[in-house]
């Protein structure tokens, strides 16, 4: 026998299910009222619904079937107006019982309107089943004084049946608005994590390329005094960071639109994106801008993903620009160490004197770049130290998962 599950995923099946639900839900409830008033009118079936009056029964005639068809017809605008509908039926099933006419399987209309407003009254729902509960009261009187056989506990029980059909429906409602609510807070974080993701490709970009930019063309200022001929290199110099800044800046941009195209038009856009063989790009922008780098690799480099590979080269660049920042000419030493127990370790240290170890100052001014790459990092469940050296100077270390690309 083929699982229910199986069944269900079968496109004949299911594509038809899928139109169905896409359907407007006027449509839908017009489609149960019809499947309810129909049975109605169906003699073996006509004996099944609700009933409580148990009064002497009278025989069928003109307002009988517009009872019938009042306690039906309504379900069409049950999930619109659901007290409206709730009224009308109510109404018409407590007239139904009060006259004696003989039980209706359209009486199963009031249960589906008490869960109908249940699920889906918006705005007084307390006063609703008030008045539903002192009407349903009314209708025991009134059939105790017609000379129903009924008792107390009969009238109890029913309207424990009755209770359990708005309940149920409450039940609903309560569970898709906390569904509703997880997904707007869900949407909501997400919002904000790529806000601050925004944020920190932003800061990393801009700062590294324009603190390169301010250093290269102040040096340049002075050698037009000094040394003339080399100014011209300074200026070549600021010219090359600008274009590397504005190619980082435009396929950060295309990435942000997420529409691809940007992937597709340009082959070498790949090329473009920030990986651990472009770290060699920044020893060599900081070189240009004057600071001394030395730059070393240990180990087997391996394809990483594109995470890691962004994020050491974000640890990279963010250090080498807090040093270019706040130690100009100060000797700094990049390590970039493939370990063996599947680990990147970066290590950036810059050379300062013992009695002011280089700090990036606190305030809008700094340490923002290095709070987002601490985020960063420990989203890849790595983690990332900075701070002052011993014996002066700055180091940044960082130890990120190798995540290896999948063969």
């Amino acid at each position: 026998m083929m699982p229910r599950q199986a069944r269900w995923s079968n496109p004949l099946l299911r594509a038809p299910l899928d139109r169905w639900q896409e359907r407007n839900a006027l449509l839908k409830d017009g489609v149960l009222a019809l499947t309810l008033t129909l049975p109605a009118f169906v003699p073996t079936l006509s004996q099944i619904g609700a009933q409580i009056g148990d009064l002497p029964e009278r025989p069928a005639n003109v307002p009988s079937v517009a009872l019938i068809l009042a306690q039906t017809v309504p379900l069409a605008v049950r999930r619109r107006w659901p007290a409206a509908c709730l009224a009308v039926i109510a109404a018409a099933f407590a007239v139904h019982q009060a006259l004696g006419f003989a039980t209706t399987f359209a009486s199963v209309g009031l249960y589906l309107a008490l869960y109908s407003a249940g699920a889906h009254q918006i705005r007084f729902r307390r006063g609703l089943a008030a008045v539903t509960s002192a009407g349903y009261a009314g209708l025991a009187v009134t059939l105790d004084h017609l000379g129903s056989p009924n008792a107390i506990p009969d009238y109890l029980a029913f309207s424990l049946a009755l209770a359990a059909s708005w309940l149920a429906g409450s039940m609903v409602r309560t569970r898709r608005t906390e569904e509703a609510k997880l997904r707007r807070l869900t949407a909501e974080a997400a919002t904000t994590a790529e806000r601050a993701r925004i944020a920190r490709e932003l800061h990393d970009v801009v700062t590294h390329h324009v603190t390169a930019m301010v250093v290269q063309a102040d040096a340049a200022q002075f050698l037009l005094t000094s040394a003339p001929e080399r100014a011209g290199e300074g200026l070549t110099a600021v010219s090359d960071t600008g274009r590397r800044a504005l190619t980082e800046l435009r396929h950060l941009l295309g990435v942000l639109e997420a529409t691809g195209e940007s992937a597709s038009a340009d082959p070498a856009g790949a090329g473009r994106e920030p990986a651990l063989g472009r770290v060699t790009d920044l020893v060599e922008q900081a070189g240009r801008s004057g600071q001394p780098v030395e730059y070393s690799e240990q180990g087997e480099r391996r394809p990483q993903s594109a995470d890691v590979e962004l994020a050491a080269y974000r640890v990279v660049q963010e250090a080498l620009t807090n040093a270019m920042k706040y130690a100009p000419g100060k000797p700094t030493r990049v390590l970039l160490r493939h370990g063996d127990d599947e680990h990147i370790e970066i290590e950036v240290t810059t050379e300062g004197p013992a009695a002011a170890p280089l700090t990036p100052k606190p305030g809008p001014a700094g340490g923002r770049g290095l709070a987002g790459l601490r985020t960063r990092v420990r989203m890849l469940d790595g983690e990332l130290e900075a701070g002052p050296r011993p014996g002066g100077g700055f180091e940044v270390r960082a130890t990120i998962p190798s995540k290896p690309l999948q063969e």
